[in-house]
């Protein structure tokens, strides 16, 4: 008698222990908000999310085809206020995603959003925000909704004596943000090479010996030399940094980070760059007007520390037919970073250009170690030609995926890639002559080592036309799932597939791995009662990482497949779909007090009344009177776990009794093992 009471205790303290570890309602983010006040008339409202530990939550900027973006809606904007500039988040963490196959930012611990507005009309009194995000850790994902009221004026704390935000402020709060500090490196050292490279050029490199010679032989001490070239690497290092703070001053820091996600923007630049890729090549020289070389000149001749100047500015145009397309590339990738990224760009690529000018006028022993100007100079001008194309149709590719035109599709990117770096393995091997190219016999070996990299790079790239990942370039193609052939050249949806019918049933689509799945409840269950089969749910996301580590490394072992394909209807119900719900099926939710506006709404608030769960993933197993025939799983990324989960429910649904459902416990079950 005790044993049995002491067994069936244990039966239900394991039963409801599995149901508590699966059902639950998890809260891993709180919020908190203040309105600070800038001026009379601009305000700052300040977002503050507080993140339990081990799980994260997504940045506002991430690529197509990523995570649930962090976004932020405000409500009545351009009537009594405007929004000035974008809303600002603090540092956050960037890694590569294995599921989604590229880099992802998200926040841990702690974030901080602020949004700057204006008051256009006095008799504003508060301000509403919506804020939808993604929080996730390395089990679920959980897709939120969060309204927030902002009290103006009365509600407003003062940012500091002066009306206006600290440095120190700033940073914290986002507005300053420390990535565009890292990346504002990446621009420097990216432009650091760029201009080592131009050093390489026709135009630029038989000028050092000349220009270092003239520097020792002019002034009267070796010191005096090494003073003037200085003071010449200087004067490039100001020109080019002008250049780039003209362009900031002209565009704007703010315009040009927004044109860089402009349709026209990158379109104009895929024009400019093929352009400057067919000059490189030998098809013609842009040249600015001779008129303005020999005016400088004219002043060069002059002597002194002006003379100089103006060695250093006729420099920049003599050899603007080759660092021209350079200077251009860089100034088009800085725009895209905004604020003063063309300046540091500038900055990088003129230290490059003057530092041999310093060193060699320093230590003109060093000129006899320099290689002979030759055809090889002519070789590296081209290869740059070859790389500003490939750049080009990263622009054009920007452009479609804008439009969704599916133009421009990964395939047929990666085709243009592989034509284009296998033109360039041909060329470097000597098998391509182009207009200004040398006659030679032989090839040096540093470029038969450069064409076989390349042709390296080509071999990688053609699996991508079969579905590779490609993990090299990821970033630079459309991704995975923007292609004409989403499971790869050759394969089609449902090709792999002999089980399911040809023919769809209603509201029926094929899921990952061809599986027969539904989008709607109601239509799925009706199949199921149909087929006589048991119906799985999965709640599921869009932008679910862990979701997609499931359909990807758990669904596609063979025995789980199979099991999926035949023995379940699967429905797939996706909490993060924006899609709007006719307004007659709107309606306020009872259990959470939030309007349900979305089918993804609709979603979510059905696993939360029913389950007593918002996390993603999460499987229920039902049968035809909508009861749980097992405890709900949620992320197993063990496959064979997942699959004796799926078993134990088939075989619940297929027994006479209910001795293996989840309200029985009254008997033996084989739940438990």
């Amino acid at each position: 008698m005790i044993y049995s009471l002491v067994k069936k205790g244990l039966l239900l303290f394991i039963l409801l222990s599995g149901y508590f570890t699966h059902a639950q309602i998890y809260d891993p983010v709180e919020w908190d908000t203040e309105v600070k006040r800038i001026s009379d008339e601009e305000y700052q409202l300040v977002f503050m999310a507080f993140i339990q530990d081990k799980w994260h939550l997504y940045s506002q900027e991430l690529p197509e085809g990523a995570a649930l973006p962090t976004t932020f809606i405000y409500e009545g904007a351009g009537e009594k206020y405007e929004l000035v500039g974008d809303t600002e988040e603090s540092e956050s963490v960037t890694e590569y995603d294995q599921v989604f196959e590229m880099e992802l930012s998200y926040f841990a611990n702690q974030a901080t959003f602020t949004q700057r507005i204006k008051v256009t009309d006095s008799t504003l009194s508060t301000v509403n925000a919506k804020i939808e995000y993604q929080v996730c850790d390395d089990k679920a994902c959980i897709f939120e909704e969060e309204k927030f009221e902002f009290v103006i004026r009365e509600g407003a704390v003062t940012a500091d004596a002066d009306n206006e935000v600290s440095e120190e402020e700033a940073e914290v709060e986002g507005i300053v943000n420390p990535e565009e500090k890292r990346s504002f490196w990446g621009i420097f050292i990216v432009a650091f090479l760029s201009g080592f490279a131009a050093l390489l050029t026709p135009c630029v490199f038989p000028m050092i010996p000349m220009t270092v010679s003239f520097f020792t032989k002019q002034s009267k001490s070796r010191a005096a030399g090494i003073r003037n070239a200085i003071f010449y690497g200087i004067s490039i290092v100001v020109i080019y940094v002008l250049l780039g703070s003209l362009v900031t001053l002209i565009f704007g820091a703010d315009s040009l980070n927004a044109l860089s996600t402009n349709v026209w923007f990158n379109l104009a630049f895929f024009v400019l760059l093929v352009v400057f890729a067919i000059s490189f090549m030998g098809a013609f020289e842009i040249v600015l007007p001779s008129s303005w070389g020999t005016k400088i000149d004219s002043k060069a001749d002059k002597g002194g520390l002006i003379g100089i100047f103006f060695m250093a500015l006729a420099l920049a145009i003599v050899s603007f037919s080759c660092t021209g397309p350079i200077v251009g590339t860089l100034l088009v990738e800085a725009a895209s970073k905004g604020g003063i990224a063309p300046i540091i760009g500038m900055l990088g690529f003129s230290l490059a250009i003057a530092l041999p000018f310093g060193l060699f006028a320093a230590f003109p022993g060093w000129l006899n170690t320099l290689p002979r100007s030759g055809g090889w100079l002519n070789t590296v001008k081209v290869t740059l030609g070859f790389l500003e194309l490939a750049l080009a149709f990263k622009f054009l590719s920007n452009a479609d995926l804008v439009l969704q035109l599916h133009i421009l599709e990964r395939e047929v990117f990666l085709a243009v890639w592989i034509a284009i770096f296998g033109l360039l393995a041909f060329y470097l091997f000597g098998k391509i002559r182009l207009p200004h190219d040398s006659k030679e016999d032989h090839i040096s070996v540093g470029r038969l080592i450069s064409g076989l990299v390349v042709l390296i790079f080509t071999i990688y790239l053609i699996p991508g036309l079969w579905g590779a990942p490609l993990k090299i370039i990821s970033g630079f193609p459309p991704p995975l799932h923007y292609s004409e052939s989403p499971y790869g050249v050759g394969n089609s949806q449902g090709n792999a597939s002999t089980s399911v019918s040809s023919v769809l049933p209603e509201g029926a689509h094929y899921g990952p791995h061809d599986i027969l799945s539904f989008h709607d409840y109601e239509e799925g269950m009706a199949y199921a009662k149909e087929k006589d089969l048991p119906v799985l749910i999965d709640f599921t996301g869009h932008a679910c990482v862990n979701c997609r580590k499931m359909e990807e490394r758990v669904w596609s072992e063979p025995q789980v497949l199979e099991t999926l394909k035949n023995d379940v209807v699967l429905v797939s119900l996706y909490v993060d779909d924006q899609r709007k719900l006719p307004e007659s099926e709107q309606y306020v939710s009872e259990t959470t007090g939030k309007e349900i506006e979305t089918i993804g709404n609709k979603w979510s608030d059905f696993q939360i009344t029913r389950y007593k769960a918002n996390a993603q993933p999460y499987y229920v197993l039902l049968d035809h009177n909508e009861e749980k025939l097992i405890a709900p799983s949620a992320y197993e990324p063990n496959a064979d776990e997942f699959y004796r989960w799926l078993q134990e429910g088939i075989m619940a649904f297929g027994e006479n009794g209910d001795s293996l459902k989840f309200e029985s416990l009254g008997g033996e079950s084989s739940v438990i093992q």
